[in-house]
């Protein structure tokens, strides 16, 4: 049975993390507004700010939802934790203050489930605590995230590995304690056996950041670029810093990818709702040509399509994360992509009417509906970009049918029709079909 609804003690729960979001949350937002101030463990007033509001997340069991118990999370399904994450989506500072910021949330996945003891402790637990930071580093400058065109290699030198080569867009890395690192090991394998996955300290010789990129709500000038362009020289580490085996990169990324995506989807349904709330304050507060904007048709055409869409869309996600709780790993494959395209189509659309609604203002800094609005091109390329998983759904939907058996489409009328009469020729007569009773 299709049921959203959740039990009275964890809707307790998730009532109490609105309010705490919204009242608690949401001014860091504020007092801590680039993109890098929820990483940067070295900011002394951000994370006297920060800890005692983890505390009173940990306080209620809403901590790290996103883990199983054996990992110090309460291990909810992916229908709760969307249910969370809708929450989470209306403030760029929550996910830190729940223990579930990306790519940290990924990356501790990885090392849970391939990571060794030692890792584990060094690692593993800092990051679960919140003590530290991690980075993801895996697309490339010349390839971006195509993995069949990745050069970055790691070659066996003894007793370690040795690293070489160029990594685009790795984000935190200026403020990560360790790196997760892509690269090639056999060049001459088949594409998805090409690359292995290695855990690489931070401090190790021989990384250089080459430049912090900023991003389109980033200013250069003032380096709040967190996206890092790497070159990894000759980066040595032992033999066990490899994750999962050799050969496996790509099935270690995957492992992290998935219930990823949904998350995103639904803190991207938790900002597009602040979004719309703002819209639909404007319409009933702002008055054009001697009415309200509320009165007016194209206003109501926008909240209109803009509620469509966002209920849709939330639907969309929760049934994913239902499939994905309840079937076995894989049968939400085409769900999971299907949320991936719709994520930033819907955050395009709906801001931007906000945006529009609210005229001069909503393009300025003086509210949050610019930056919002920025967010929309990467989201349609994180993970990938939304045409590679375009062409993933319809494949997967084309698997389900089959080629017309003649010359004419499966539903061409003449031989239907012929059909039909040939099955009820014992009840219609010579006369054709008119049913009519003569007098």
């Amino acid at each position: 049975m299709l049921d959203f609804s959740v039990e009275p003690e964890f809707q307790a729960k998730l009532d109490w993390a609105a309010a705490f979001v919204r009242e608690e949350v949401e001014p860091l937002d504020l007092l801590f507004p680039h993109g890098g101030d929820p990483y940067d463990t070295r900011n002394q007033k951000s994370r006297a700010v920060l800890r005692p509001l983890q505390e009173q997340v940990r306080a209620q069991g809403l901590w790290a939802c996103h883990l199983g118990p054996e990992l110090g999370g309460p291990g909810y399904g992916q229908v709760r934790l969307a249910l969370l994450n809708e929450i989470l989506g209306r403030s760029y500072w929550a996910p830190t203050v729940f223990g579930t910021a990306a790519p940290d949330t990924g990356n501790a996945e990885i090392l849970a489930m391939f990571g060794t003891e030692e890792q584990k402790a060094r690692y593993l637990q800092p990051l679960l605590d919140g003590d530290i930071v991690s980075t993801f580093s895996m697309t490339e400058p010349q390839a971006g995230a195509d993995p069949k065109e990745f050069v970055c290699t790691a070659r066996r030198d003894g007793d370690e590995w040795v690293i070489d080569g160029e990594k685009w867009f790795s984000s935190n890395a200026r403020y990560a304690a360790f790196l997760i690192v892509m690269a090639v090991t056999d060049p001459e394998a088949p594409p998805h056996a090409r690359m292995s996955m290695f855990v690489v300290p931070a401090g190790t010789p021989g990384i250089e950041i080459k430049r912090n990129v900023a991003a389109m709500d980033e200013r250069d000038s003032l380096d709040e670029g967190i996206h890092a362009y790497i070159r990894y020289r000759g980066v040595r580490v032992p033999l066990d810093a490899m994750l999962g085996g050799p050969g496996r990169g790509f099935e270690v990324a995957q492992a992290r990818l998935g219930g990823g995506r949904v998350h995103h989807a639904m803190r991207t349904v938790g900002k597009c709702t602040r979004a719309f709330d703002m819209m639909c304050e404007r319409a009933l507060s702002r008055r054009t040509q001697g009415t309200l904007l509320a009165e007016k048709q194209a206003v109501q055409q926008f909240i209109a399509d803009s509620w469509l869409e966002l209920q849709q869309f939330r639907l969309l996600v929760l049934n994913t994360a239902w499939l994905i709780d309840t079937q076995p790993h894989g049968a939400a494959r085409t769900q999971i992509a299907m949320c991936k395209v719709a994520t930033a189509k819907v955050l395009h659309d709906i801001v931007q009417r906000a945006v529009h609604l609210h005229g001069s203002l909503g393009t300025t800094g003086e509210l949050p509906l610019a930056k919002w609005w920025m967010a929309a091109p990467n989201l349609a390329l994180a993970d990938g970009p939304t045409e590679v998983h375009r062409t993933t759904i319809a494949k997967q939907v084309l698997r389900g049918y089959r080629p017309a058996e003649g010359l004419f489409p499966s539903e061409h009328i003449p031989p239907k029709l012929d059909a039909a009469r040939k099955r009820y020729a014992h009840i219609i007569d010579d006369d054709g079909l008119t049913g009519r009773v003569e007098a």
